[in-house]
């Protein structure tokens, strides 16, 4: 594909993103930027968020992992389902009853001023180093594809790349995420389907011919029931159901978009309708990832070591331009998507959470942009320092380091939710520190301690658990409290 064709595609996706920029903008506030008024229509925000939970990571990861793990990824799934419904049947009615625009100020109310700040704090390094890690992989495609055959170093593309998502998101916000997202989840599911008519196209197969190839293949096995496994069924599914509570049901970046809904109601439908869209979603991605094996074996083309590059290797080279420039579009929106609005609730976040901006009464809106500014170059400092780091295996462990910080937010909420006790506020911090720490050394150390087990996802719950009873000792005896 030529770097010309390459900009062309560039060039007219963001100009379409601007567009929708300039007319959901109009007017706009920090009331439209935090909230979107609260007048979000729940289908327009359920199918958005399809793109923005896929993400760049799965776009490219799910298909090739299908060469290591099968279809076991569905048992996690199968989990974000269950999890789903409790985000709309617990924290949902919560977070609306309370008119919250930041998630973790239900923290203070429930506990105290610190146990605010330490979660929103954990928030902020979590949101920071995923979204600039997803972004990172866009932006490795990019170089590749365009700003490699003029030269342009690394830190220029991402520059580039970054300043454009601010361009667009600076003024509406999340009012303008909730309509980009509609599109950037249309790319990206258009890649998919596209990919999937190529290799049928090419190895001339019936549609009945398809379904057998993928269900007669050892790569769609989806359930594990070795415990040793770290992707044991139950581990996996009970993983999917608390990951999902933690990342998005605890996460501000999804939680915004839920609450610009105009009521509970509403954004339950949103909830509900959205995890069906995903699941099928998912399905989508497993089928291509059989089809990209099996066409990759009878076209005679080797296997990429890293299963992560398959994807891309294929629809870049193998299945013509139009494939191409439709993956290429797939890759931006799946990135795009989760960065943007992950830079507009981080925003959010430090506004409201830190400097508490809505007391202010003067220069709110140019503080919130100053803000974004600030977490724009942030993301871009972290994206440059992932690159010079150049080794797969430390940025994965950075990466799920990152995943260890939500444990304690599920900690907390859940111990907030699930009892009445009140606790020392000033000590809850350092319980958020060291459940991680502890939960990376069981997490370093099991295979030798347990007898071979290996954590996967559940890690998370034993975060979680540790932060859980040690906000138990916090424990202080009032009057009415259990």
């Amino acid at each position: 594909m030529s770097p010309i064709l390459v900009f062309s595609v560039i060039a007219g996706y963001f100009l379409l993103l601007m567009g929708i920029s300039h007319f959901t903008s109009k007017t706009s506030d920090n009331t439209t930027f935090f909230t979107a008024n609260r007048q979000s229509p729940w289908f327009l925000v359920a199918y958005g968020m399809v793109g923005a939970s896929l993400s760049g990571v799965t776009f490219i990861s799910v298909p090739g992992e299908v060469g290591n793990t099968a279809w076991t990824y569905l048992q996690f799934v199968m989990g974000n389902m269950v999890g789903y419904a409790i985000i709309a049947l617990v924290l949902i009615p919560l977070f609306y009853k309370l008119k919250l625009v930041s998630i973790y100020e239900y923290l203070k109310d429930r506990f105290g001023q610190n146990s605010y700040y330490a979660g929103a704090s954990f928030f902020l390094i979590s949101q920071t180093i995923g979204a600039s890690f997803r972004l990172f992989l866009a932006a490795v495609v990019l170089q590749i594809a365009f700003f490699d055959a003029f030269g342009i170093p690394f830190y220029v593309t991402v520059l580039t790349t970054i300043f454009l998502i601010w361009l667009y998101t600076f003024r509406g916000g999340i009012k303008t995420i909730v309509w980009t997202d509609t599109l950037q989840t249309t790319f990206l599911l258009l890649a998919v389907i596209i990919s999937i008519g190529v290799i049928i196209n090419h190895m001339d197969l019936k549609t009945s011919e398809v379904f057998s190839v993928i269900s007669e293949s050892k790569m769609s096995k989806i359930f594990d029931w070795d415990w040793r496994s770290n992707r044991n069924f139950f581990k996996t599914f009970l993983a999917g159901v608390f990951i999902t509570i933690a990342m998005n049901g605890l996460d501000q970046n999804v939680m915004q978009k839920n609450l610009t809904c105009k009521n509970q109601k509403d954004a339950q439908k949103n909830i509900f309708w959205f995890s069906i869209t995903f699941f099928f979603s998912t399905l989508l991605f497993l089928a291509l990832g059989v089809l990209l094996y099996k066409y990759a074996l009878d076209q005679n083309i080797p296997i990429p070591e890293r299963s992560d590059d398959l994807y891309p290797f294929l629809a870049l080279n193998q299945f013509g331009i139009f494939a191409g420039i439709v993956f290429l579009l797939g890759i931006i929106a799946a990135a795009f998507s989760s960065a943007d609005s992950a830079l507009t609730a981080l925003t959010t976040s430090f506004c409201v959470d830190i400097l508490d901006i809505q007391k202010k009464e003067k220069n709110q809106k140019n503080i919130r942009l100053w803000v974004h500014i600030g977490f724009t170059l942030i993301m871009f400092l972290v994206i440059v320092i992932f690159n010079a780091i150049n080794d797969s295996s430390v940025v994965s462990a950075v990466f799920k380091v990152a995943g260890f910080t939500y444990g304690p937010l599920l900690g907390v909420f859940a111990f907030g939710l699930m009892t009445k006790r009140t606790v020392k506020d000033k000590w809850v911090p350092v319980v958020c520190i060291i459940a991680p720490i502890l939960s990376v050394i069981l997490d370093q150390n099991s295979v030798t301690w347990f007898y071979g087990y290996k954590f996967g996802f559940e890690i998370l719950l034993v975060n979680a658990a540790i932060t859980f009873f040690g906000l138990w000792t916090l424990y202080i005896r009032k009057p009415g409290f259990l």
